[in-house]
């Protein structure tokens, strides 16, 4: 099903969105990867989830998936109290957005000629 956000404008550059599937239950794509980026640069679950719109009982949720997926947690968490909680992404979590990141890059890469083919056989649409 698409959106209006899913219209191509003949303004707008192609994209290239990834998700991998490892079986049941088991997915990673952009906003999984976005999800720990943010956590990384706020310190904190429900600050990332804030800043992407979503609940904080989802993004606890899609963390508990991350968590479960690899061997290590992703993402460690501390309790919130008289001094706070926060959380961090763990070497593993970085480990698995680094690798995300750079398969992203080099899928970009190597896929330029024919993204460029489709993105000429496209209809204009006006804005």
């Amino acid at each position: 099903m698409t959106g209006p956000s899913d219209t191509p404008s003949a303004s707008a550059a192609p994209s290239v969105r990834i998700r991998l599937v490892f079986g049941p239950g088991g997915m990673l794509g952009p906003g999984k990867a976005e999800l720990l980026e943010r956590i990384g640069r706020t310190g904190s679950i429900a600050a990332a989830g804030r800043e992407m719109g979503m609940s904080y009982k989802r993004a606890w949720q899609l963390v508990e998936t991350l968590n479960a997926m690899f061997r290590d947690p992703v993402v460690e968490s501390t309790r919130g109290g008289a001094r706070g909680g926060g959380a961090r992404v763990t070497p593993t979590g970085e480990a698995v957005l680094d690798a995300y990141r750079a398969l992203e890059a080099e899928t970009r890469r190597a896929g330029e000629a024919h993204i460029g083919r489709l993105a000429a056989l496209l209809r204009d649409i006006p804005e």
